[in-house]
This record gives structure tokens, sequence and C-alpha cells, in this order.
């Protein structure tokens, strides 16, 4: 397997799983694994702060790291002392690259000035910036959008970017105001591709191994992170290898999607969880299964109305117990902001 650095000189996309808050931990990783599973995993982000210490559960994913794959710890924040010295802290570990989430739209984030909300100052992430490259000895990557309520900021942030050095920069292409419910900007992705000295990841609505090659040709860029796509398909890393190769793409059955639906459950579920914990645990993977599961939403309806394991599971057996081919991209059905994951950055 070849190592961080390798990859980001290979022929061959790089292909990411993207960090998701309380989802992509260290149980879900080993589930996406088994199924193929990513070239690269990013940590759920580390909250830092001028009293923060690393999230046990987080840096589990990175010193027990089941996947035999290059791992990158995500770092959220704006302090800058504070960030130079979490940075210094991750490097004691094995991880192949030390990241800056510049791209969460969740509320409670970016009125903070974290994550997604530093968009709207460029001189503050130029000064994060210069003081994290002097501080990270190995690979310094970053994660972003393409500005806070205005794509036109993109212009500015690239020149800063370029300025530091960084070894990768992934772009999603919308604001952070634009959420997931604008089409995404593609385009953008391609001028940070031509501006940008680094390797350029794209990101943002990757849901099948066509669309993996579609995206790939309109940005150029090195390759793909991916999020809402793998927890609804975790076949799609492996199906596009398949594609890049020119063999036939595997297409899960609906017992093929039960199976891992009762393996996602059985992989999250803590040993002394309650079952009513873990089926509303569940209805949050559901949100983005369920998109490619039933085009009309009522799979989706009944199974938020679920309240035990067995009528979870019959919910599911109602749907998917049969052997019709389910591609599992997403149907039209429009999630409210409610339900899109807290520290998804897709």
């Amino acid at each position: 397997m070849a190592d961080f650095p390798d990859m980001l000189l290979g022929s061959e996309p790089l292909l990411a799983l993207a960090p998701m808050q309380d989802v992509t931990d260290l149980p879900f990783w080993r589930l996406m694994n088994s199924y193929g599973g990513a070239d690269v995993y990013y940590t759920e982000y580390f909250r830092v702060h001028a009293t923060s210490n690393l999230e046990p559960w987080i840096l589990d994913s990175i010193t027990k790291n089941p996947t035999g794959r290059p791992v990158v710890a995500q770092m959220i924040g704006n302090d800058i002392p504070a960030l130079v010295r979490t940075a210094k802290e991750l490097q004691q570990h094995p991880i192949a690259a030390v990241d800056l989430n510049l791209g969460c739209p969740a509320p409670v984030v970016y009125r903070k000035c974290a994550g997604g909300g530093l968009l709207r100052e460029p001189k503050r992430i130029d000064a994060i910036l210069g003081a994290l490259r002097e501080a990270v000895s190995v690979k310094f990557t970053v994660k972003t959008r393409l500005g806070f309520d205005n794509p036109q900021v993109f212009d500015e942030l690239l020149p800063i970017f370029a300025r530091h050095s960084i070894d990768l920069v992934t772009v999603h292409g919308r604001t952070v105001l634009e959420m997931y419910r604008s089409e995404v900007h593609y385009e953008f992705i391609a001028r940070a591709v031509a501006a940008l000295p680094c390797p350029v990841m794209a990101n943002g609505n990757v849901h099948s191994a066509a669309k993996a090659e579609e995206v790939l040709a309109l940005t150029g860029a090195k390759g793909l992170m991916i999020g809402r796509g793998a927890i609804r398909n975790p076949w799609i890393f492996h199906q596009i290898r398949q594609r890049r190769r020119g063999e036939k793409v595997f297409i899960p059955s609906g017992h093929d999607v039960l199976d891992y639906i009762h393996r996602l459950f059985d992989a999250t579920c803590p040993t002394a969880a309650r079952e009513d914990q873990q089926v509303q645990k569940m209805k949050k993977y559901m949100n983005f299964i369920g998109l490619g599961v039933e085009p009309t939403g009522k799979f989706l309806h009944d199974i938020r109305r679920v309240r035990t394991r067995d009528e979870f599971f019959k919910v599911c057996a109602e749907t998917l117990d049969d052997d019709r081919p389910m591609p599992l991209e997403p149907f039209a059905i429009v999630l409210p902001d409610s339900d899109i994951l807290a520290g998804e950055h897709l």
C-alpha cells in the first residue's frame, strides 16, 4: 500500500473518506474498509481552543486505525497558539497529515468563527496557515468551501493557500450558506486546480462511479473526497476503481443493502447502549441511505417513526428484502437542514 506522499504523486485519483462528525469514527472506518474502503481516511475534527485536549475517541481512530491506510487528523478552531499546540501533539501519533477545517457549515460552528466561519476573514486565515505551516512537519492540508456567502471571495483565498506551501487542498464546491441545497459549482474547483501549485481534491455530490468520472473530468482534480455518498453506498470506492479499470461495476441488491444496514447497526452500537438510543442513532445514517432506497419518501417517513430494533428492521425488510438491483443513487427527496449532519463537510 502506497504511503500518503506517494498517493499525492501517483497517477490514480486519490479517494478519501470525508470527515463527518459523530459518523466517521473507528467502527465506521472498520466497516467502510470491509467494503473496499478509501485510500485515505480523515478523522472527525478535533475541537481546538485554549484549554482543549485531544478527544480520546477521535484519537482512537489514529492509534487503533484498522484500515491499513493513511490517516489525516483534522482540526477545527481559530486560536493560533492552541492550533499550533494541537498540531504538534497530533504529530506524536501515526498520522500522514494535519488538516485545517475551513468548511464546516453548521451554524453552531461558524457562529464561533471556526470552520466555514473563518472564510469571512481571509487575513485571519492567512495568519493561521502561516503559523501551522511552520509547526507541521508532516503533510499539511486544508479543507475549504468557496466562501461564506459569496463564492467570489475564493479568488482572494487561492493566493493565500498558494503562499503557504500547503500539500493538498480539498474544495467543496459550495459556499457555507448554500449548505447542501445548491448545485455544486465544479468550475470553482477547476479554478483551484489551475491556480494552486499543490494537488486539489474535489468534494460535493459524488454519489456514483459515473459521477466520480464526471467530476474528475470537469475539474481536473487529483482526487475525490466522498462523505454522504459513502454512508449511502459503502461500495462506492470499490465501484470507482472498477469503472476506472474498465470492469463491470458491482450493483448491490436489496439483500446486500439490508445486510449493510444490519452490519452498520451492529458496528456502531456501543455495548452499553439502550435499544432506543441505537435506533435513534441509526436514523441519522438512514437519512442518507434512505435517499437511495425509495423515491417517494415513504421509507424515510416510516423509519423516522420507529422506536424499537424490531420495528426498524421490519421497515427495512419491507423495502429491501429482495434481489432487485439497488444502485443507491440519490432520489430527489429534500431533507430539512435539521437532518443534515452537524459536522458533515461533503
